[in-house]
């Protein structure tokens, strides 16, 4: 027995009590509300005012936003589930991306990396209920928003009843609606929810009526008739109540079978990470949901877990800086108060906008800072904050049903600095604690002013001399009258990390911020405390603890005789390294409480044998605190743990990290072959094969043309990467300049050539959606024929979030242009994309992979292409030779990997940075240039030297080869005049984490000659 300080038993602890003010709650409207509730299609998934039920059990559904197009790995899709489910969440809501499935109109392909099958069944095996998304709109920082290139020929408006745009919608619709209605919980599968269209939310005054009853109707009868059955959910994009189920909602009769919303408080501004703008906490969203939809429960489809960032923005460590784990204690336990218990985070792991996917607004990375990194690793705070968090409501069904009373800043503690919002069901209560001023950094101390059924009416601490801190950005959950498997914990103050009943004892982990004084009181008399100091009153039936959060973990041994409670008392950092694991989906009536380390994936009993499966990064203890009484043996990934005993009962050992050899190759020290990816510009080209621009009128309802045919690529069928123009005039010696207005998306770029002859670029900078060049013309011989070259980068399609925007139809290619002394119609031309256009090559990488670049059109980024006959030349490579002179080169290696089995170990690409303060103008002093990286002919990164911010590119296991030959191919853009190259360029590993699970290589397309490739 430790350091336990005793207070007389004759201290009665009702002499500790004080009064307490009434206790408002608030009022429930659904009596006086007339509801809209339709007939329930199947009997699995059901809801009422406070939750969802599945099979009858009601639950917090707890969801981190996933898309699975942003990982084109379907072997990861498991170990992704699985670090969401060690994060106490039992769901993940995915959108699809229709531009990925129907690249062109009536041919819907789901097959490959794009199949989702692999995806729903990791996860029902990883027991993680799905939310799905299909659209037809999803925005999601995707290009078109989610819509194929060709919309932008649909005369309609975008995302109303116009019956071109609804027809467009029919055949993906139709054919995601049967693949999502097969997966449904009524057909086996784990899909539980689904959302018809998102954020409709937003339009001009032009849109009439807004919100469309008779669209929004259009799209769920899609999903009807496809069969999907399970409920249908919104996400209004801020609390209006749209198409909510009562008869009052505006979009009325079209409404859904439960009402949602997203919300963003924060913002992007992650350029000011540290800065939290006043009155940025929502404080009314509890009110608002009673009066727009009080018989469903309380829904956010989408808060923010993390940020995007532009081209040209401070980076993703900044947005981690902004939505960290003091945002998800402030924001998220804000959104406990209002009682969510359908909460999906955005993102839970973000992914890379491989293949050109993104929107023109964002790079490659997608990794938002959530709390799973692009890479996969699991070693942002912010991860472990939330696993804290989640398993807590795990473990505390009284909050799904508990009634939420009004926020105080008088009733419940001795200082107007600090808000509790109550919550009570039956007799258990939740204080969420906060500070008034939400955003202060200041830490308040105060005292606890609650009712119990043990002592009354008290305040905590009751241990004279102490007091509780609440420091700056954090946030509390107090609990009263909160049960531990039949055993009551009449009081704690320190917050719940989990707890369990076992056949021989409950096992309680709490835990407080470092240098805080917590205290907690059990209906339980007896106490050995085991480890660490505690103080402690015991009288009448209860034992009190009170402690310090002074970094050395606490045991406390509560009971007489047997079934014990053991109490864990830990700080924050050190409850961060614990986890509790269920042994069967859904299903937590067996769970295994363990310390572990970095991650904890499974554990399994089998006789008196544990099974343990997790990631570790380092030697790491491993202490088994709650498990059956018949466990006496451990493994951990299959290996045998020496263990020993504890005084709590408790298994511990070490798992030593194995040693591994894990080396990658030197790029600049491999062979390279180069070839010239800009053939366009010389003499002997030939263009025959090239689309004639010969449309007098554009499809494109947004813009009319400026010019005498259309020179938008969409209505050619080139909606992807690099487009190329040439522009053919016959010279009367008299030209001298010649103006081009090319539009690319933010951060684009655009160059000029006539004949071999270098012009000029638009170098672009990240707020730049277009740009305007007039370049200088050398003397040209009248009569004689010259060909200009236009060549634009196209960063994707822009969304259409606003509805009557039309902004989705922004076109890309060429705007306008005047060659001086010439009528525009004396400029004949011709441009190109990717091969083929909508009737894309590579079906296995999809229609946006690749772009109009020579190499691309060739085939020559696909595994295999150094075989082909093409003239390759050899090089030193992008940062030792570069090119010579501006245009674009393309360069290709291949290298070996060996990488050990049975780890996980993140690689990416990183380019020395060549961005600079000045880079977000068009005078950037910093040399410009562009590249595409592709890995296996999986283009896995877009980097721009002028603009950035992005220089380090992750490549998953599965598109890399772990243990064979990887083919490497770079295009390199010189938009200046002079020689380029690339500063530098290295492949490095990022982390060495033992586990993991197999991953297998993705089979692309391999290289072959391309029929009809010019």
């Amino acid at each position: 027995m430790k350091g336990i300080l005793k207070f007389g038993g004759a201290v009665a602890l009702s002499c500790l009590a004080v009064e307490s003010a009434a206790r408002a709650v608030a009022f429930q409207p659904d009596q006086w509300i007339a509801p809209y509730k339709r007939e329930a299609l199947q009997d699995i998934v059901t809801w009422d005012k406070d939750s969802i039920f599945v099979n009858g059990e009601r639950i917090f559904l707890y969801s981190g936003e996933v898309h699975p197009y942003r990982l084109p790995v379907p072997d990861l899709y498991l170990d992704l589930f699985q670090k969401i489910k060690a994060l106490g969440y039992n769901g993940v809501s995915f959108y699809v991306d229709w531009a990925l499935l129907e690249g062109k109109p009536g041919e819907y392909r789901e097959e490959g990396v794009f199949d989702l099958q692999p995806f729903f069944d990791a996860a029902k095996e990883a027991g993680i209920y799905l939310i799905a998304r299909p659209g037809p709109y999803i925005n999601a920082e995707s290009s078109g928003g989610g819509f194929p290139g060709w919309i932008q020929r649909v005369n309609g408006t975008l995302r109303t009843r116009a019956p071109d745009f609804l027809a467009a919608t029919d055949n993906y619709m139709k054919n995601v609606g049967a693949k999502i209605a097969s997966a449904q919980i009524t057909n086996g599968g784990p899909i539980i929810l689904v959302q018809p269209e998102n954020e409709y939310t937003q339009a001009t005054s032009a849109i009439k009526p807004f919100p469309d009853p008779e669209y929004f109707q259009y799209v769920e009868d899609q999903l009807r008739d496809a069969g999907i059955v399970v409920p249908l959910i919104s996400n209004d994009a801020s609390p209006k109540g749209y198409n909510a189920p009562i008869e009052t909602a505006p979009g009325y009769p079209a409404v859904v079978d439960i009402y949602g919303h997203d919300g963003y408080p924060l913002g992007f501004d992650c350029a000011n990470p540290t800065v939290w703008p006043n009155n940025a906490l929502p404080t009314n969203w509890h009110q608002l949901h009673l009066q727009q939809s009080p018989n469903t429960p309380y829904s956010i489809v989408e808060f923010q877990a993390g940020s995007f960032d532009p081209w040209g923005g401070p980076g993703f460590d900044k947005c981690g800086v902004l939505v960290n784990a003091e945002f998800e204690r402030v924001f998220y336990k804000n959104l406990y108060s209002f009682g969510v218990t359908i909460l999906n985070l955005y993102m839970t792991y973000g992914g890379t906008n491989w293949g050109n996917l993104g929107h023109p607004g964002g790079y490659t990375s997608y990794d938002y800072a959530a709390v799973i990194r692009e890479d996969r690793r699991v070693d942002r705070e912010k991860y472990s904050e939330q696993k804290l968090q989640a398993n807590f409501f795990k473990v505390s069904p009284a909050y799904l049903t508990a009634a939420r009373g009004n926020a105080s800043n008088t009733t419940w503690t001795n200082t107007q600095a600090l808000t509790v919002t109550p919550a009570v069901s039956n007799t258990t209560s939740f204080y969420f604690v906060r500070h008034s001023k939400y955003n202060t950094l200041d830490s308040t101390s105060y005292k606890l002013n609650i009712p119990t059924t043990a002592f009354g009416n008290i305040t905590v601490p009751q241990v004279n001399g102490t007091s509780l801190t609440l420091n700056g950005r954090d946030s509390k959950i107090h609990v009263s009258n909160y049960d531990i498997g039949g055993a009551t914990l009449v009081y704690s103050t320190a917050e719940i990390f989990t707890w369990h009943k076992y056949d021989d004892k409950t096992v309680l982990v709490v835990y407080g911020g470092p240098g805080e004084t917590h205290e907690l009181a059990l209906a339980v008399t007896g106490l050995e405390v085991l480890e660490g100091d505690v103080k402690s009153i015991t009288t009448r039936g209860y034992t009190v603890l009170n402690f310090n959060v002074d970094g050395g973990r606490k045991i406390a041994k509560v009971g007489v005789e047997s079934n014990f409670i053991y109490v864990y008392i830990v700080d924050r950092n050190e409850a961060y390294n614990y986890w509790t694991v269920d042994q069967a989906p859904h299903d937590s009536s067996s769970a295994v409480i363990l310390k572990a380390g970095y991650l904890t994936r499974t554990a399994k009993v089998n006789g008196d044998t544990l099974a343990v499966t997790g990631d570790l990064n380092a030697t790491t203890p491993i202490e088994v605190i709650g498990a059956p009484s018949s466990v006496t043996t451990l493994t951990f990934n299959g290996k045998d743990v020496s263990v020993q005993v504890s005084k709590a009962g408790a298994m511990t050992g070490t798992v030593e990290l194995p040693k591994a050899d894990i080396s990658v190759p030197k790029l600049n020290e491999l062979e390279w072959k180069y070839i010239d990816t800009l053939p366009e510009i010389q003499a002997d080209y030939d263009d025959s094969k090239w689309k004639v621009a010969d449309l007098k009128k554009t499809y494109n309802s947004l813009r009319p043309l400026t010019t005498p045919v259309s020179l938008y690529s969409s209505d050619y069928g080139f909606h992807t990467g690099t487009l190329l123009y040439r522009g053919t005039f016959k010279a009367t010696g008299n030209e001298t300049t010649f103006y081009a207005w090319t539009q690319g998306g933010s951060a684009f770029g655009s160059t000029i050539w006539i004949d071999d002859q270098f012009l000029g670029s638009w170098r672009g900078y990240d707020a730049a959606t277009n740009g305007n060049s007039t370049v200088t013309l050398p003397n040209l011989t009248a009569g004689k024929e010259y060909t200009i070259t236009v060549v634009i980068d196209n960063q994707g399609l822009d969304q259409t979030w606003t509805i009557g925007t039309e902004t989705g139809k922004n076109p890309r290619g060429i705007l306008n242009y005047n060659l001086a002394g010439h009528s525009q119609s004396d400029v004949s031309w011709k441009l190109t994309g990717n091969l083929g256009g909508e009737d894309y090559v590579d079906i296995s990488r999809g229609p946006l992979n690749e772009g109009g670049l020579f190499a691309e059109r060739s085939g020559l980024h696909q595994p295999g292409a150094l075989s082909a006959d093409v003239g390759w030349k050899a090089s030193k490579g992008p940062v030792t030779d570069g090119i010579a002179a501006p245009g674009i080169g393309f360069f290709a290696t291949e290298f070996d990997l060996n990488l050990p089995t049975g780890w996980d170990i993140p690689v990416s690409f990183t380019f020395t940075n060549g961005t600079s303060s000045n880079s977000t103008g068009a005078g950037s002093s910093v040399a410009a240039y562009r590249v595409q990286l592709y890995v296996n002919g999986w283009q896995y990164g877009k980097y721009v030297s002028n603009v950035g911010p992005q220089t380090n590119f992750p490549v998953p296991e599965g598109i890399l080869n772990y243990r064979g030959t990887n083919y490497l191919a770079v295009s390199l853009w010189g938009l200046d005049a002079g020689a380029t190259k690339i500063a530098g360029l290295e492949l490095a590993v990022d982390g060495e984490v033992w586990g993991g699970l197999e991953v297998g290589v993705v089979e692309g397309q391999k290289y072959e000659a391309r029929e009809g490739a010019y």
